[in-house]
C-alpha cells in the first residue's frame, strides 16, 4: 500500500477519493510485478484503464467544483492539470487497445502513474488545502 497519513489534504471526500486511487494504482503496480505470465495479468491491466477513465473524471469534477466554490484562484491552472493527465490515461488506453498490452509500456505507465498521483496530491493538492486554511474556510 502506497497511501500514507501524510498525504491528507483535510478536505475528508478528497482525501477518501485520493486514497482510493492510490489504492487501485497500487494493486495494479503490485499485480503487473508479482510473478507469472503476461497474459493472465492483462485483465487488471484493462480494468485499471477502466477504472481510471472512469474515477478521475468523478474525483476530478468534485475537486474542481470544490474549488470553485471556494473561489480558490488557481482553479483553471488545477483543471489544467487535471484535463493533461485525463488526456494522458486515454492515450495510454488507446494505445495499449490498439498496438497491444505490452508489458514494457505498461511497466512505464505504472511508474508514471504513480509518480504523477504521488506529485499531485503533494504539491498541487496540498496548495489547495493551504488555501482554505489561510483563508478561514470551512471544509
Amino acid at each position: 500500500m502506497i497511501w500514507k497519513e501524510k498525504y491528507k489534504i483535510g478536505i475528508p471526500t478528497i482525501d477518501k477519493q485520493h486514497e482510493e486511487l492510490f489504492n487501485r494504482v497500487a494493486d495494479f503496480v503490485q499485480a503487473i510485478r508479482q510473478e507469472g505470465r503476461w497474459e493472465e495479468k492483462i485483465e487488471k491491466v484493462k480494468d485499471t484503464m477502466v477504472f481510471l477513465q472512469e474515477y478521475v473524471v468523478t474525483h476530478f469534477d468534485y475537486e474542481e467544483q470544490y474549488q470553485q466554490t471556494l473561489g480558490y484562484p488557481d482553479c483553471e491552472e488545477h483543471h489544467n492539470i487535471h484535463e493533461a493527465f485525463k488526456a494522458d490515461i486515454q492515450s495510454a488506453a488507446k494505445e495499449f487497445a490498439d498496438a497491444g498490452y505490452h508489458e514494457q509500456a505498461v511497466q512505464i505507465l505504472a511508474g508514471r502513474l504513480l509518480a504523477w498521483l504521488i506529485n499531485h496530491v503533494v504539491a498541487t493538492d496540498h496548495k489547495m488545502a493551504q488555501y482554505v486554511t489561510e483563508q478561514g474556510l470551512k471544509i
